[in-house]
């Protein structure tokens, strides 16, 4: 057995919920991050949705790349089913991300790691939002895990944390924090 990579790009950078022996900053090609899975659960209801991130095709995405122990990844691997398909809105794919190197050259290197896209056939697939619509859900989602502002804006904070640039939540987290 080898060990388990995996790429978050919204909570899970910074409320993993896993122990992991390493991670990095990992970008990921072909997919963005975007708001645009309607919550019924964590982060809203069926009645009152909120919005939490997915990855749409296209472009790319920066995130959070953690390395799980071999011993540890099947059990990493049912932690994650459980947390992020509830709803089944989230396709289970192994995709490539681009590590930087922390060793001198500045040397990249490519790992296989496990991720969760948005399924746009599934009926709490949002799309594209206008930022005003993304506004009114997201302040009004509450879920068993709290209120969705707080999701958006603790995703928007490990961001800046990090050094990695999103303008478009970016723009929406300014927005929900005006009031």
């Amino acid at each position: 057995m080898r060990d388990l990579w995996v790429f978050g790009y919204g909570s899970l950078m910074w409320r993993p919920g896993f122990d992991f022996e390493e991670s990095y900053i990992g970008t990921l090609d072909g997919y963005h991050r975007a708001l645009c899975v309607y919550s019924h659960v964590h982060r809203g209801t069926p009645e009152r949705p909120g919005l939490v991130m997915g990855l749409s095709e296209g472009g790319h995405c920066q995130g959070m790349v953690f390395r799980v122990a071999a011993e540890q990844r099947d059990n990493v691997i049912a932690y994650l089913r459980e947390r992020e398909q509830v709803t089944s809105v989230y396709l289970e794919e192994f995709v490539p991300v681009v590590i930087a190197s922390v060793m001198a050259g500045g040397q990249s290197r490519t790992v296989e790691a496990i991720t969760y896209v948005a399924d746009t056939t599934h009926r709490q697939y949002a799309g594209m939002l206008s930022i005003e619509e993304q506004v009114r859900i997201v302040s009004q989602g509450h879920g068993q895990a709290g209120p969705n502002i707080d999701y958006v804006l603790n995703t928007v904070d490990h961001l800046r944390d990090i050094h990695i640039e999103d303008r478009a939540l970016f723009d929406l987290a300014d927005q929900l924090r005006q009031g």
